[in-house]
């Protein structure tokens, strides 16, 4: 599948002036493929962790701030998943989900939302590098999709109409997900109310009607361009522009470096405890599975004041 690509790994916006609206669509492949090899996930965990990356690329990629970080958190006592991240940051994408395998493998070979967490919650957080300001929205995992949720944060937490798809494609080839997100933008003026307060708005009505047209196989389906996609939803508009283009990878911060400044901050006796017999700390990044032996003789001596 990936032979005949033309169009993946990448988000392009898009603005419709004459209705205050605005939109992005995201296209994921290889960097699926690259993310989900790390943990060999069963299929129900890589078709949910696809789709939180894909619904991540969509709203970082919103992200002025081209330091400005996204994550999206999920967190459960109850259920199946117990955590699930991903985060965003100048197009680079990564994510991981720690699961209960046993209770996974009681569960329907297409689980529901709720069987896969129970009561939970989805946490959304952006963190602005050119102001170091950090906002942070928190709703019910309601639902049938991730993708409900993140429809529900920005109507609660944001107050802006959103309407979000996502599809998920798997072949021999590997994995495509794609997303679209639609807003109505704010009306401008300080002192007007907000949108969602009115009793009807047929601006974004016909927007939000023009987007639920999408197929998710459409979405997924890579010999679609993303502007192929944005002509065949808005063909009939006097005026849609396109505004961006972000390239998408794979992307993981974790290094020497840093994994030695966080050790070098315990008591030696505490990095003793934690090395095994010949004196070597493992640490484990649990985005990308690369595990890092740390000798405890190379850590400097912590500072005592």
């Amino acid at each position: 599948m990936h032979a005949t690509i033309r169009d993946i790994d990448r988000a392009i916006g898009f603005a419709i002036p004459q209705h205050h609206a605005r939109g992005r669509i995201v296209r994921l492949g290889p960097v699926l493929d690259e993310i989900l090899a790390a943990h060999a996930y069963p299929p129900a965990i890589e078709a949910l962790l696809a789709e939180a990356l894909t619904l991540t690329a969509l709203v970082g990629a919103t992200l002025k701030d081209a330091d400005g970080q996204l994550t999206m958190q999920t967190q459960s006592d109850q259920g199946v998943v117990r955590l699930l991240v991903c985060d965003y940051r100048g197009g680079e994408l990564r994510g991981y989900v720690q699961y209960d395998a046993d209770r996974l493998a009681e569960a329907p070979s297409d689980p529901t939302l709720f069987a896969l967490f129970g009561k939970a919650y989805l946490a959304i957080t952006f963190d602005l590098a050119a102001s170091g300001e950090r906002y942070q929205g928190i709703v019910p995992l309601d639902g049938d999709r991730l993708a409900d949720a993140v429809q529900s944060y920005f109507a609660q937490s944001e107050q802006i109409p959103t309407h979000v798809r996502v599809g998920f494609a798997k072949d021999a080839g590997g994995c495509v997900a794609g997303g679209l997100l639609l807003q109505h933008l704010p009306e401008g003026e300080e002192g007007r109310e907000r949108l969602h307060t009115k009793l009807d708005h047929p601006e974004w009505e016909h927007v939000a009607a023009l987007g639920a047209t999408m197929g998710t196989d459409e979405l997924a389906d890579a010999a679609l361009s993303l502007e192929t996609l944005i002509w065949r939803l808005f063909n009939e508009e006097d005026d849609v522009r396109v505004i961006a283009s972000t390239a998408m990878v794979k992307g993981c911060r974790c290094s020497i470096d840093h994994i030695c400044s966080v050790l070098a901050k315990f008591p030696v006796d505490e990095r003793r405890a934690m090395a095994d017999e010949n004196g070597v700390i493992g640490v484990d990044c649990a985005f990308c599975s690369t595990v890092f032996p740390i000798r405890v003789a190379d850590l400097a001596t912590p500072h005592v004041d």
